[in-house]
């Protein structure tokens, strides 16, 4: 191979994977675990959660104070959005932002991920998960 052919090759290689973002992989399935962390202007408010992606269909872990409050149904995502549609029967006595439910932005590197949302501008919304 010529040392020009070989340049351009190894400068063509190395775009293609500089031009890679690892926050572009689509979610696995899998239990995640980690943190939800709710950002109001009052205050910051976290609590533990656990998070199961399997087939289309999602369940999150809530909390007794309801930080956060869980929720369980379907999901879907593409590149940048995740949407879940969650499916239970809640009471009227709380921020059902708390709720996983509705559109998410997210990131995702292979083990870690990170759903986000700013909602109705009552507060921001983030779940930091690490995949099991």
């Amino acid at each position: 191979m010529k040392p020009i052919q070989l340049i351009a090759s190894v400068f063509s290689v190395a775009v293609l994977i500089a031009g890679c973002n690892k926050d572009e992989l689509d979610i696995m399935d899998g239990t995640y675990k980690g943190t939800f962390t709710v950002t109001y202007d009052s205050g910051t408010q976290t609590g533990p959660t656990t998070l199961d992606l399997q087939d289309g269909k999602f369940s999150c872990q809530g909390n007794p104070n309801r930080i956060p409050a869980g929720g369980s149904g379907t999901f879907f995502s593409d590149k940048s959005k995740i949407t879940f549609q969650d499916e239970n029967v809640w009471t009227a006595d709380f921020d059902w932002n708390l709720i996983l439910s509705g559109q998410y932005s997210y990131t995702f590197d292979g083990r870690k991920l990170k759903i986000f949302a700013d909602k109705n501008k009552v507060g921001y919304y983030e779940y930091d998960l690490e995949k099991q």
